[in-house]
């Protein structure tokens, strides 16, 4: 039995309309379809910041593309006008810190979407830097803590340098003990070794959390630690002797974001300015590691270098939503042909091509929107079990692993998908998709970090590959993505005919099976060419790099597809989903599924699951029956995932479908739009003297 809320909360969407026909075919309201891909109280957060940002002067959105200096200077304002808003209240940090972190990133998404600059700067300077704060720092450095949650400090992290960013230990900054003066003197050897693209740090940062290899007197290194190290004065933001400090320069996106270089010259900070959860120099100058709760280190860990990756999954989601829901309300209005030459015109959305291109990547908005949830909730319930026992750190130990498998292989595909909607959307837009006001543009150029900061998606699926080829031997998988590999022995003897016996191509079953034998297939077929690579005398990190491409590449795609259907699935089973959105939710599952399956049909033949046709006919045909359901429900999915028109700021996707009135506006009153340009007179032909020689 479905719940029955109070959905007052949720603004109405504009009555009548070009979109309302469409909107008339669902027979399901869309606000319990927007409840089911999230939950109430984020729901309410969001729509508060919003409401808060959209009644401030200083969140006026600007029409015309802004000088660099002035989107620093402005994202820089709103960040520090950020407290005076009271958008976190004192209360949040009294609940639990499954609840505090909801909110926290509820409000994140709500922030990203009214402005990814802005919720970037804020996620350096105040989530990542405190999280890092937690997880490698003791109580004497509470007072940065409470600093850079109140906004009294500009932090950022310093951890990237000019010729190495994922290769980690090859950083080559220092910090050296001095035992005389009882201060560390942080050195950058050379300008490749400065720390590079570090996000505040070009104009505004104060502190910087700097990562550096730990030298005692004797000339031993202990490896890479992190450091409070102060940047500039606070009050004049000039940089301090020995500290070399400026901006990166003009970016393809987020320019709102001051992204900078910094270089150290024998610069000296004191002793307590070491993060010593893990370690630390007595007065003697001898270092002195500390492991009395690795339990909670080790959740510390996870919870200071998967928030970041984790965060970037949530907004990605919301950016895949913002370009489907652009791309589906355009083409519920947009009128192109017919089947009669003197008939009218049908809206494009009925053409099987333009559901082909869209609709998928509109069902993906919906199940990777519930995955990451899901993957968020296993995420906090690591981290709290982390807080409350020291015991059983070995399973401990394997929920991390698989938890940071699952989060480095869900990354690169969430980003990817959410990069290929973008350019999917401008294009089935059109020309007005071109226009920047559309804001597919911005969308494209904001997101495309995502694909490399935080890990590179290419590096970082490499990690997630590791863990699974380990698990081909001994399972050990405590959130139960890979329980399958218990019976592999059985789901390797699978075939087409065997699982379409058992189950239909409409069966949520059929999808997950014919997953189950892909991703052993391929952790075999990866397994056997890491041993084939070392029998030819390769060394493991040969091997590895030789296994990438057409081995372990597909397999951790298809691992984060697998548990996203897996865990919308499980979405789909729960009490509060009514019958009539249950059908919708199942045809959204069903074109996922196919639209994925499809991009392995070389692995399903090459590996033997499937001969002759009936295979790839089936999912392909399965995928085009599915997609022309959804035409008549897809501008109400659309709405239940879309944010109000504020936020997603879309001259071609309002609520109200106003097309052409809305671009009429738009052309009418840019700036200068119907003016004589000042440099006319430069434009001007001018008449051409003939010589009468």
């Amino acid at each position: 039995m479905a719940q029955t809320v109070n959905k007052s909360f949720i603004p109405d969407l504009p009555k009548g309309g070009p979109l309302a026909e469409y909107r008339k075919r669902a027979n399901f309201d869309w606000k319990d379809l927007k409840l089911i891909f999230e939950e109430e109280q984020t729901l309410k957060t969001k729509y508060r910041v919003w409401k808060l940002l959209e009644e401030d002067p200083l969140f006026t959105r600007s029409n015309t593309n802004l000088p660099t200096n002035e989107s620093k200077r402005i994202a820089a304002m709103q960040m520090n006008h950020m407290a005076n808003l009271n958008i976190v209240p004192d209360e949040v940090y009294n609940e639990s810190i499954t609840q505090r972190h909801k909110y926290l990133c509820a409000v994140n998404e709500a922030l990203h979407a009214y402005s990814p600059s802005l919720s970037v700067k804020i996620a350096l300077g105040v989530g990542l830097f405190n999280n890092a704060l937690i997880a490698m720092g003791t109580e004497r450095h509470q007072k940065y803590y409470k600093a850079a949650w109140n906004r009294e400090i500009v932090t950022c992290l310093a951890i990237t340098e000019v010729s190495h960013g994922s290769n980690t230990k090859r950083i080559r900054t220092t910090a050296n003990y001095d035992p005389k003066t009882k201060e560390y003197i942080i050195h950058t050897p050379d300008f490749e070794a400065a720390k590079a693209w570090v996000g505040n740090l070009g104009k505004t940062a104060t502190i910087a959390l700097t990562f550096a290899n730990l030298y005692t007197p004797d000339g031993e290194s202990h490896g890479l630690h992190g450091f409070i190290v102060p940047i500039r004065d606070p009050k004049t933001l000039i940089a301090y002797p020995g500290v070399l400090v400026g901006d990166i320069g003009e970016k393809i996106g987020l320019n709102g974001i001051d992204n900078g270089f910094v270089m150290f010259n024998n610069y000296r900070i004191p002793h307590e300015n070491l993060l010593n959860r893990t370690g630390d120099i007595n007065e003697e100058g001898v270092y002195e590691s500390v492991f009395s709760e690795p339990g909670k280190v080790l959740g510390a860990a996870l919870e200071s270098f998967s928030a970041g990756r984790i965060g970037i999954m949530q907004e990605s989601v919301n950016t895949l939503a913002k370009a489907a829901v652009i791309a589906v309300r355009y083409s519920a209005v947009r009128k192109q042909f017919g089947p009669e030459r003197d008939g009218e015109d049908i809206p494009i959305i009925e053409y099987q091509l333009h559901q082909w291109r869209i609709f998928p990547y509109l069902a993906a908005a919906c199940v990777l929107r519930v995955s990451t949830f899901s993957l968020f909730e296993s995420y906090m319930s690591a981290i709290e079990r982390s807080q409350k026992d020291s015991n059983g750190f070995e399973l401990l130990t394997q929920l991390v692993s698989e938890l940071h498998a699952l989060i480095s292989s869900s990354k690169p595909h969430i980003t990817w998908t959410a990069r290929d909607a973008i350019q999917e959307a401008r294009e089935a837009c059109g020309g007005h998709g071109y226009l920047k006001a559309s804001r597919l543009g911005d969308l494209r150029n904001d997101h495309d970090p995502s694909c490399t900061y935080e890990g590179d998606n290419n590096v970082l699926g490499q990690q997630a590959s590791n863990w699974l080829v380990r698990q081909w031997e001994n399972v050990e998988s405590p959130v139960g993505t890979v329980d399958f590999l218990n019976r592999k022995d059985q789901m390797m003897k699978r075939t087409f005919n065997c699982v379409s016996k058992r189950w239909s191509f409409d069966h949520f079953e059929f999808a997950l099976e014919c997953y189950e034998w892909l991703l052993c297939h391929l952790i075999q077929k990866t397994t056997k060419l890491i041993g084939e690579e070392k029998s030819r005398g390769r060394n493991t990190f040969e091997a590895r790099n030789n296994a990438q491409v057409y081995a372990a590449r597909d397999l951790i795609r298809a691992y984060p597809e697998y548990y996203a259907l897996r865990t919308f699935k499980e979405r789909c089973s729960k009490p509060d989903v009514s019958k009539e959105i249950g059908v919708t939710l199942h045809t959204t599952y069903l074109i996922y599924a196919y639209w994925s399956l499809e991009k392995h049909m070389t692995s399903f033949y090459q590996g033997g699951f499937a001969t002759g046709s009936a295979f790839a006919d089936g999912v392909r045909k399965s995928l085009l029956e599915y997609c022309s359901q959804f035409k008549n429900v897809s501008v109400t999915v659309a709405d239940a995932l879309a944010p109000p028109d504020f936020a997603l700021d879309s001259v071609i996707g309002k609520a109200d479908g106003l097309l052409y009135e809305n671009l009429q506006n738009e052309f009418m009153t840019n700036e200068g739009a119907l003016e004589r340009p000042r440099w006319w007179k430069d434009a001007v032909v001018k008449q051409q003297i003939k010589s009468k020689l």
